[in-house]
């Protein structure tokens, strides 16, 4: 499941790189997730589970900026996932990101590992 970068260069405010570790589907976004660039998560989120990888780890170490849109995507991957038995796990979040999911408890509901080499462990 190599997909590369998916996203539209036009927008140039995300790029979502995809590949397979193991058992795992790693996702890393790169830029600002919100209204504007949430699809360009939510599909290959929704894609990786809908072809049997339901451990979803998102890489957020280059993650610039997330909003209640963003989070809404991540949580709804999280449902998605957890019904076919996985989940979603979340690496490396820049402090900026880190604060939304704090201030919404949302951290709570998610596996949050320092880093992608933690989650891949794990």
């Amino acid at each position: 499941m190599d997909r590369g970068m998916v996203g539209s260069a036009s927008r140039g405010r995300l790029h979502v790189g995809v590949r397979r570790h193991g058992a795992s589907a790693v996702l890393t976004p790169v830029g600002e997730l919100d209204h504007h660039t949430a699809e360009l998560l939510r599909e290959p989120l929704e894609s990786c589970v809908d072809e049997g990888c339901s451990r979803l780890v998102v890489d957020c170490s280059r993650l610039e900026f997330c909003d209640s849109t963003g989070l809404n995507v991540l949580l709804g991957a999280r449902l998605k996932a957890e019904a076919a038995g996985g989940g979603v796990h979340l690496a490396g979040m820049l402090p900026v990101v880190a604060r939304v999911f704090e201030i919404t408890g949302a951290e709570a509901v998610f596996t949050v590992h320092e880093t992608l080499e933690a989650a891949l462990a794990d």
